[in-house]
């Protein structure tokens, strides 16, 4: 019974990891494609911005994904940063 026991706590976690590594994934790979968005929309971002867009969530990268379209300079993205996030 023990067994049965460690055999199903480990396939639960290994699911558990699979889910984990696929959420950093998509992040990594949300975040990578709107820093370029954003330096072809409005230049090169300081290393802070940089930093402070690398710490948003899976959710403000999607809400700054749709934002970014409307920007036009790096204030209109620390104006977003500002209202959305706690800096």
């Amino acid at each position: 019974m023990d067994g049965a026991r460690n055999s199903a706590g480990t396939v639960t976690r290994k699911k558990e990891g699979k889910q984990e590594g696929k959420q950093e994934g998509k992040q990594e790979e949300a975040l990578l494609l709107i820093l370029r968005q954003l330096t072809r929309r409005i230049g090169t971002l300081e290393p802070e911005l940089q930093e402070h867009i690398h710490n948003l969530s899976i959710t403000q990268l999607e809400e700054l994904a749709e934002a970014l379209l409307d920007f036009s300079a790096i204030a209109d993205l620390q104006t977003w940063l500002n209202c959305n996030t706690k800096m």
